[in-house]
């Protein structure tokens, strides 16, 4: 049986297949093509992972068909006129440049401005912007942990903020300490608490079973529609690589 990673095809689909020390199969669609992957248990052969897959094909080309219909920002060049998202809101950037500290500010509901001193470069432009989402939400995230861990009845040791390519959240239940993706400065707060909450019932329930989702419809009822609206909205441009 071959452990390393390799792709094998089932009806014309790719699969990346890779074998860790689980107990079951994971499968999983990613963005932005579509590119499946299966995390499969050392003892199990790549047959059974074709027949896993074959039950999936459905699933999967759904998935795909999402990704390719979910509208996708063009690469941000960070001029002025260009449209960035703030908590579900689009802004107009407007780039003002001066000798002061760079910092970003909202004058009104419509605007964005990044102040920054001259000739700063694009890519120095958009770590400022990004350090700025950072720090917007690391002010958002402290007061809804406060009040979603009592209710879902658990408590988090930790907790982080990165740029995670296929995941809005992440969660180790061994260290209890979550990861939050930077790119959900961008959604509605009704988005990052949705995606909090997913995160601290996997807590209680490590998979996505029906007892993961007794508790999400228990303690966020409305959970379906939120997810559907993290999920409709334009994703960032990315240069994807695996």
């Amino acid at each position: 049986m071959n452990t390393k990673p390799h792709v094998i095809t089932v009806s014309g689909v790719h699969v990346h297949v890779v074998r860790k020390a689980i107990k079951n199969l994971h499968l999983g669609v990613y963005p932005p093509a579509g590119r499946a992957r299966v995390a499969a248990p050392l003892a199990v052969s790549d047959n059974a992972v074709r027949l896993a897959v074959v039950s999936k094909l459905g699933w999967i080309r759904r998935q795909r068909a999402r990704f390719e219909a979910q509208p996708r920002q063009s690469e941000r060049e960070m001029v002025s006129g260009e449209s960035h998202y703030f908590l579900g809101r689009r802004h107009r950037l407007r780039v003002i440049e001066c000798h002061g500290a760079s910092k970003v500010v909202l004058p009104n509901k419509a605007t964005m401005e990044l102040h920054v001193r001259p000739r700063t470069d694009a890519g120095r432009r958009e770590k400022i912007l990004q350090r700025w989402y950072r720090q917007q939400l690391r002010c958002l995230i402290p007061p809804l942990l406060k009040k979603w861990q009592p209710v879902v009845g658990v408590h988090v040791a930790d907790w982080g903020i990165k740029k995670m390519k296929t995941k809005w959240g992440a969660c180790n239940v061994a260290s209890r300490r979550l990861w939050l993706n930077l790119e959900l400065a961008k959604k509605p707060v009704r988005c990052l608490k949705y995606i909090i909450v997913h995160e601290l019932v996997h807590l209680r329930e490590r998979h996505h079973n029906d007892r993961f989702i007794a508790h999400m419809d228990k303690h966020l009822p409305q959970w379906r529609l939120y997810r559907h609206e993290l999920n409709a909205a334009p994703l960032s441009h990315e240069r994807w690589s695996y």
